[in-house]
Parts: C-alpha cells; sequence; structure tokens
C-alpha cells in the first residue's frame, strides 16, 4: 500500500527541498535592507507629503470585503465549466446549478443584510 503513495511523498519532499532551497538563497544571496534614502523620503510628484506612516493599518472593513470579493469571485467561476459543457452533462446539471446559483443569491443577501457590504 506504501508503494502506491510513494510518487506522492518523493514529490512533496522534492518540493520542500526546493522551496527551502529557494528561500535560503534568496536570504543569502538577495538584497539587503538598508536606510531610507533621500529620495524615499521625499513627496511624491504632486508635492504633497504622503499620508501613509509606517505604522499605517486599513480597518477591518477593507479585509472584509476583500474576503467576500474573493469568495463570491471564486464561487462565480465554478459556473464557467458547466456553461461551456452543459449540454454534455445534460439536466440533472441544469438544476444543481440552478440549486448553486440560489445558494449563492442567498448567502449575498445574508452578508448585505448583516451590513457587511457596508464601508466604515
Amino acid at each position: 500500500m506504501l508503494r502506491t503513495y510513494l510518487p506522492a511523498i518523493v514529490f512533496l519532499g522534492l518540493g520542500g527541498l526546493v522551496g527551502a532551497l529557494f528561500v535560503s538563497a534568496g536570504s543569502l544571496l538577495g538584497p539587503k535592507p538598508k536606510t531610507p534614502t533621500t529620495y524615499q523620503a521625499d513627496p511624491y510628484e504632486s508635492g504633497m507629503p504622503s499620508e501613509v506612516h509606517q505604522g499605517f493599518r486599513f480597518g477591518i472593513s477593507f479585509y472584509l470585503i476583500a474576503m467576500l470579493f474573493i469568495l463570491f469571485d471564486i464561487e462565480v467561476v465554478f459556473l464557467y465549466p458547466i456553461a461551456v459543457q452543459l449540454r454534455a452533462f445534460g439536466t440533472f446539471a441544469l438544476i444543481e446549478t440552478a440549486v448553486f446559483i440560489v445558494l449563492l443569491v442567498v448567502a449575498f443577501i445574508y452578508v448585505w443584510r448583516r451590513g457587511a457590504l457596508e464601508w466604515r
């Protein structure tokens, strides 16, 4: 039984080894951080100094809306293969897709009514 998993184990081991090799090579050979130079401290092209400071943090609303966008975006991407091959899949796939869209709309309405899309 272990023989059937051997290619996957070797693949994971080689992937970890190559990843560790790249990380260590990047830390050894890559550019080292240095103190900011004068041009980095200058204002932008508009002449206005930057309002973003070193310790600036985005609000939780930004991350929540970003996560919801990714969630709904990925779910909608699942509809493309079904749309391309709907005739080959038949009526059952059409019903499953309709159920999926209904669940997606219900989740969107729930998120909307909870106020997660309101920018604060």
